[in-house]
């Protein structure tokens, strides 16, 4: 559970926006949109290995672009 401890002179905007930050980085907000609906553990395991592939890919091109000939 993400909390904040706001200090006296303290602007709510800013506490705001540090509890915003705060949330995004534990990842909260993805893990509760994943969880709206009931999903398979072999389509999870789908989901999980395209996100790699992709990755790699993503990687490979850029290590090919960056070589010289």
């Amino acid at each position: 559970m993400a909390y904040i401890k706001c200090e006296e002179n303290e602007s709510v905007e800013k506490a705001i926006k540090r509890f915003k930050r705060l949330v995004e980085k534990e990842g909260t907000i993805r893990e509760f949109k994943l969880r709206q609906y009931f999903e398979k553990p072999s389509a999870i395991e789908h989901r999980k290995k395209k996100a790699l592939a992709r990755k790699q890919m993503k990687k490979n091109k850029k290590g090919f672009s960056s070589k010289s000939y």
